[in-house]
């Protein structure tokens, strides 16, 4: 297959790119289906779930607690391409009661190499896979098809720029589809273009996003509340999920409502851990005062940058403001979760980017809880507007909770259609 001579030329880079995206004690032949080192099953057949990164697992928490719950008798694998989302599995799994927790595994999932998907499949043995959004893997859905392993793909986008992309190769991408039992789409248009690149329809629901499906911990409310103790009353804003190149426009937004608010803070939090000095620094080097939470540095009157450089309490940390942005939203890559902090009563402000949100985006636009702005000024202005208004910034955060609650349903409608994946003596 011209695919995967292509994979095997392109080996060195492939190799050199997932070589940094490592846990200290995973074996790196994962990447190859090998050392995989999985516990003991007692007896336990398994469930295998695919997210890319830290947030899909995010978005898929509800259906990863949901499948632990419902399918007490299985366990649960959970791969990810990245290090922070094998992170995220394990602070997860940390989480759960006992007894459920020990049901969750996380490894990594091999790259799409013919004999390393064969290898990964043979050892796992699942009695479904289910891939998150659009992890299509060639050569791992073909490996699945001849194990006899029917396979699902949930919360299905095709962001049109995706689209356009894939309809390149839409030969490759019919094959791959061709192996997949049931698509649950997030919206009529992604069921459209999954079609339309060689889903059969008669295999595609549209179920709606699981990204509405977000639970509370209850943990959250009770760390944001500390925070908001330590941090006093001053206006605070939080900016979640930054990417590369976005804090240079966020800082000067927070620089200019300074002048009005001379004591307002920003809560920072990037995505990437690997990012988390060099963020440190570059508010530093803006001039700013500037506390650390992964070093338990403490929110003085002057400070005016908290960087929320720890894993897994992005929740907490929109919780502590009143108003939130969400990154990777100025710079082209498409945005980031939404939902997160709709869901908390916080309204949310994003950059333009936003098409692999969109479809969550929409109601949230439509109720006012989230608005677009365009670049570092825009934020500013946003950002003043909210602070000289609080009554109108509240009626907008509980609007878009309300979105939430509302849109609600999708987690259920999946697991149905999981369930009819699944055999009658699986079930």
């Amino acid at each position: 297959m011209a695919y995967s001579a292509a994979l095997y030329a392109l080996a060195p880079l492939i190799i050199k790119r997932v070589w940094r995206e490592w846990l200290p004690t995973y074996p790196r032949r994962q990447r190859l289906g090998l050392g995989l080192n999985l516990p003991d099953a007692k007896g336990l057949p398994t469930l295998w779930l695919h997210c890319a990164s830290v947030g899909e697992v995010r978005a898929a928490r509800p259906l990863i607690e949901a499948l632990l719950e419902r399918y007490v008798g299985y366990r649960l694998l959970v791969t990810t391409m990245t290090a922070t989302g094998g992170e995220q599995v394990q602070a997860l799994a940390n989480r759960l009661p006992e007894g459920t927790g020990e049901r969750l595994i996380h490894r990594f999932v091999p790259l799409d190499w013919p004999g390393s998907a064969r290898r990964f499949v043979a050892r796992v043995r699942p009695a479904l896979a289910v891939m998150f959004e659009t992890e299509l893997w060639p050569n791992l859905l073909h490996a699945c098809r001849r194990a006899e392993v029917p396979v699902a793909v949930v919360n299905g986008r095709l962001s049109p720029r995706a689209f356009d992309r894939y309809r390149r190769i839409r030969s490759l991408m019919g094959q791959a589809l061709g192996n997949v039992s049931w698509l649950a789409a997030k919206s009529g248009a992604d069921a459209e273009r999954f079609a339309a690149l060689g889903m059969a329809r008669e295999r595609i629901d549209v179920v709606g996003s699981l990204k509405f499906e977000v639970t509370r911990d209850a943990g959250v409310y009770k760390v944001s509340k500390g925070l908001r103790t330590a941090i006093g009353e001053r206006p605070v804003w939080v900016a979640g999920s930054t990417r590369d190149g976005e804090e240079a426009a966020l800082l000067d937004a927070h620089q200019t409502l300074r002048r009005r608010y001379p004591d307002a803070l920003l809560v920072l939090v990037p995505r990437h851990p690997q990012r988390f000095d060099a963020v440190a620094d570059e508010c530093r080097a803006a001039g700013f005062d500037t506390a650390r939470r992964s070093l338990e540095e403490r929110v003085t009157p002057e400070t005016a940058v908290y960087l929320g450089d720890t894993l897994g309490e992005l929740g907490a940390l929109y919780a502590a403001g009143a108003i939130a942005f969400v990154g990777g939203s100025l710079v082209p890559l498409g945005g980031q979760n939404v939902v997160e902090p709709a869901s908390l009563g916080r309204p949310v402000l994003t950059g333009p980017s936003l098409e692999n949100f969109s479809d969550v985006a929409v109601p949230l636009e439509a109720a006012g809880a989230l608005a677009t702005v365009a670049d570092a000024a825009g934020l500013a202005e946003a950002l003043i507007d909210a602070f000289e208004n609080p009554d109108e910034t509240r009626r907008r955060g509980k609007a878009g909770e309300q979105v939430v609650v509302e849109q609600r349903g999708t987690l259920e409608r999946t697991l149905s259609g999981l369930g009819r994946q699944l055999s009658p003596e699986a079930r």
